[in-house]
């Protein structure tokens, strides 16, 4: 499948048309893609609360087009079938009541075949009605092909987490085997090169998203943030480096640790990041051998901020992260292309700049809370309830993963979880300040 760099425009016309239809039918490909290699229960089962079986990523974002698109724009649209909306329907209230999210598991029916036969379906009605529908409803198409990348990237870590619980330690995907011959040659000599301090931006900066380009509405309105003097890591964190903080009792070390991260640490009983046991760590081709120059992931913010106490640094703010990245191409570093097992690497490059794996590889915790930027208004609606009705509690992450669709990200792009959530591939660049 084709790397999906394309810009999405916002305006009409013959171009603007024929982009956003390619799109979408990209888009809802790779999602099927991505299913593949899974039997109907494999697609089925929900492995904790947070996260959701395989067939529900593919049906809820079908409803999503079905919902605020072709129900809503489209004149005389019938429903496929009018018990759905029930249950994939996530956390809309405007839209009524709906399934239980910790029951998603629950749902054997309808079958993995039968919700494919239903995005055939919206597919087929969408693309037909989509040169006629208002300007309102293709910006409503644009919002669900980037929240279906969204899902995309959490079908990935949902499905890693499923398996991951299977003694049989089953893979996805298996990884070539010429690929992981040279893979494991390269783990054997890696070395992620030193970490350097990069001056950061300071003085007044302009934050958050601004013009006619898509964008999420947690990421405007624009406005202005001064920073003080300060530097960035060049790179994220290492696998390597991670081993010398768990080598030197970091996780043991009630000191280096937020009261409700130590908290954390002792009653869940953590001693490493997500997926790792000893020498090894759980991924989508399996059990294999840690690479220690590839970034660290599945950490917690908990965790993060320990190793930054560790390390006589701290994590970077939001502003600080986005002003180093507004000169970066979004689109670079270690991004999905493709159905494939996808795990972060070491030694990418970002190009002809101090500042490496900015974009791709792992999101990378910042020290700033998910709250509303000044001036910050929820649309009108149940699309309002997007993102603004999360921003309590959570904290932001920067730059996608590995497992992000390329074309996905932009400097100004913020996602968020809560402290205590490390299924995602999530990892930490250091900051400090001068």
């Amino acid at each position: 499948m084709a790397s999906q760099n394309d810009a999405l425009p916002l305006t009409t016309g013959t171009d603007a048309m024929m982009a956003l239809t390619s799109r979408f039918a990209t888009t809802r490909r790779l999602s099927l893609d991505l299913v593949r290699t899974l039997s109907d229960a494999d697609a089925s089962a929900q492995s904790m609360p947070d996260a959701s079986p395989a067939k529900w990523h593919l049906a809820h974002t079908t409803w999503f087009f079905e919902t605020f698109v072709l129900r809503d724009h489209l004149p005389g649209y019938r429903l496929f079938d009018s018990r759905y909306p029930y249950l994939f329907n996530s956390y809309y209230e405007a839209e009524g009541p709906r399934h239980a999210r910790p029951q998603r598991g629950l749902l054997t029916r309808p079958s993995l075949d039968e919700i494919c036969i239903w995005r055939a379906h919206v597919d087929a009605a969408l693309q037909s009605a989509l040169p006629a529908l208002p300007l309102a409803a293709q910006r409503l198409v644009t919002l669900g092909i980037h929240h279906e990348q969204q899902h995309q990237e959490l079908l990935l870590t949902d499905v890693k987490h499923l398996f991951a619980q299977n003694p049989l330690g089953p893979a996805v995907w298996e990884k070539d085997p010429i690929a992981n011959e040279v893979a494991q040659i390269s783990a054997a000599s890696a070395d992620a090169g030193p970490m350097r301090w990069i001056k950061g931006a300071e003085g007044v900066v302009q934050i958050g998203h601004a013009g006619e380009d898509f964008a999420f509405d947690c990421e405007i309105p624009q406005f202005s943030a001064l920073l003080n003097p300060h530097a960035l890591a060049s790179r994220p964190v290492s696998n390597d480096e991670w081993q010398q903080f768990i080598d030197d009792g970091g996780y043991h070390t009630p000191s280096l640790w937020l009261s409700d991260g130590w908290g954390w640490v002792q009653g869940e009983d953590i001693d490493a990041p997500a997926y790792w046991d000893g020498g090894r760590q759980f991924t989508l081709s399996g059990w294999q051998d840690i690479d220690p120059a590839a970034p660290v992931t599945h950490i917690s913010l908990y965790e993060a901020d320990a190793f930054a106490t560790w390390a006589g640094a701290r994590l970077p703010t939001e502003i600080e992260w986005e002003a180093a990245a507004a000169v970066l191409d979004p689109a670079s570093g270690q991004q999905l292309d493709r159905a494939g097992p996808v795990q972060p690497a070491g030694g990418t490059s970002d190009g002809d700049t101090d500042l490496q794996q900015m974009f791709g590889s792992v999101w990378e915790w910042t020290g700033s809370a998910y709250r509303p930027y000044p001036g910050f208004r929820a649309a009108p609606g149940a699309v309002g309830e997007y993102n603004g009705k999360f921003m309590s509690g959570q904290f932001v992450l920067r730059g996608g993963s590995c497992a992000t669709p390329r074309g996905h990200c932009r400097a100004s792009y913020r996602n968020f979880f809560y402290p205590h959530q490390r299924w995602q591939f999530t990892g930490v660049r250091l900051a400090k300040d001068i």
